[in-house]
């Protein structure tokens, strides 16, 4: 039985409030930040706007001299004619490159203050993946009627309960956008489907049958009580498991799970429509969905193997073996190839295509965010692959640990990108508030998975497969 210690539960108290602490300090130093540049922004149109006022009566007066000049002689009629009609135009013209410059200077400033909400998205839609992935491949345990797995289920179910959180501070981050709190989504922005409104954009209103706000809600709300239904009956008939008939709960917990597989094959792409892909409102791509779901089910599974190693360096799950940790380790190896085929794919299609409204996406990251584009690659895919592609580098413990560690590392950072050009532009970087954001839901992860653990034991007394568990050789 494991024991969730004080010492333990205090750090990951101590993570999600110096994680909160760190969040807050960094969004007040970036709304003094966005102050100043709305303050230089102010001064430097109100300077741009007295320029024009002072050319255009500039122009006025020497057109007043000419007409002077006009009675003299007949040529000066005509110099007449075209200086009194040229300092209206020329008013115009200033006005309109103020106006031009206020609107470029208003969504600069936007973007400085989504960064707040942006980095405390990313983490969100990070660790909502961790619990996700693992809830997904929970449900496949039992529809495949796996047995090697039996004796690893009850770390699945506690880390597919930790969505929970994650989920929730992406709803709520997400409809804050429809009362403009923020200006991550340009799609919710007021007038953007209305013709003839000044934020008019005949692309987006094109596609407000699918981006209004009432259904983008209702499918919110339907991802949210379908996953959390689906992990909290897997985990509730597996506890009922150990005092009843085994085999009775495990053919419930496969309906379920045949039921949550086949809501999850539809909302794992629409949640990643809605959540990450429609901050680029204009770009899609039809590999987005699974490009998004190979991100989050690698990552989750580097989080199983760092929390089944805990466990194991504690001296539990004496019945996990390194067949099992091999089996893991290939797992995350796969997905990383897989996720590796698809960015691929997603790249070389639209990139060989060159279409205008595709090709923009990568053209941002490549002109903004290379370094970290090209790491993320790296850290994704070379790395992990070169830790583990032997059978040997498979079993050993260390060497799984330092290939999870890059996964994860490398997702988070997969994320940044998919996420922050869309929402802040040029105005990115790593302090305060991406730091305090992982470490508020890291606390919080660790804190939900490891109470969930404790709560009973980590291995199912009644499973149908539980010996085959135990005795996995390959």
């Amino acid at each position: 039985m494991f024991e969730f210690s004080s010492k333990t539960k205090q750090l990951a108290i101590a993570l999600t409030v110096v994680g909160a602490i760190l969040w807050i300090v960094g969004f007040a130093m970036n709304g003094s930040s966005s102050h100043e540049a709305d303050h230089g922004h102010d001064a430097h149109a109100t300077e741009q706007h007295a320029e024009a006022g002072h050319d255009a009566h500039g122009e006025e007066a020497h057109g007043d001299a000419h007409a002077q000049d006009s009675h003299e002689t007949a040529h000066g009629d005509h110099d007449h004619a075209v200086h009194d009609d040229y300092p209206g135009e020329a008013h115009a013209a200033m006005i309109e490159s103020a106006l031009t410059h206020d609107a470029h200077a208003e969504h600069e400033a936007h973007q400085i203050a989504n960064r707040p909400w942006s980095a405390l998205y990313v983490a969100a839609i990070f660790f909502l993946g961790l619990g996700l992935g693992q809830l997904f491949f929970l449900g496949i345990q039992y529809v495949a009627q796996a047995g090697w797995s039996a004796g690893l289920l009850r770390v699945m179910e506690a880390q597919a309960f930790a969505i929970v959180i994650p989920l929730i501070f992406i709803l709520i981050i997400s409809f804050l956008g429809f009362g403009h709190i923020h200006h991550m989504f340009h799609w919710m922005v007021e007038g953007i489907d209305v013709p003839g409104h000044p934020n008019y954009d005949p692309i987006i209103a094109e596609k407000t049958g699918f981006l209004s706000p009432l259904f983008f809600s209702i499918r919110a709300i339907i991802y949210m009580v379908g996953w959390i239904w689906a992990a909290k009956m897997l985990r509730k008939n597996s506890l009922l498991s150990d005092t009843g008939d085994g085999v009775a709960m495990w053919k419930k917990n496969r309906g379920v799970a045949a039921a949550f597989t086949v809501f999850y094959a539809v909302t794992s792409s629409t949640s990643a429509w809605d959540f990450i892909m429609s901050i680029d409102t204009h770009w899609f791509s039809t590999l987005f969905g699974w490009y998004t779901f190979a991100g989050m089910f690698v990552s989750s599974f580097a989080a199983l193997i760092l929390i089944t190693l805990y466990l194991k360096g504690k001296g539990l799950m004496e019945w996990v073996n390194e067949n099992h940790l091999h089996d893991l380790g290939k797992f995350m190896f796969a997905f990383s190839v897989f996720w590796t085929y698809l960015w691929f794919s997603q790249f070389m299609l639209i990139w060989y295509a060159d279409i205008p409204e595709e090709v923009t996406y990568y053209m941002q990251r490549f002109d903004q965010y290379k370094v970290p584009f090209f790491v993320m690659l790296v850290l994704n895919f070379l790395l992990p692959v070169l830790a583990v592609l032997s059978r040997p580098a498979k079993r050993v413990p260390g060497t799984v640990i330092m290939a999870a560690f890059f996964v994860l590392v490398g997702h988070y950072m997969d994320h940044y990108v998919m996420i922050m050009p869309g929402t802040v532009g040029d105005h990115y970087g790593f302090g305060l508030l991406e730091l305090g954001a992982i470490l508020f839901f890291a606390g919080m992860f660790i804190y939900v998975v490891l109470s969930s653990l404790a709560k009973a034991p980590l291995l199912h007394k009644n499973h149908p497969m539980i010996t085959e568990s135990k005795y996995f050789q390959q």
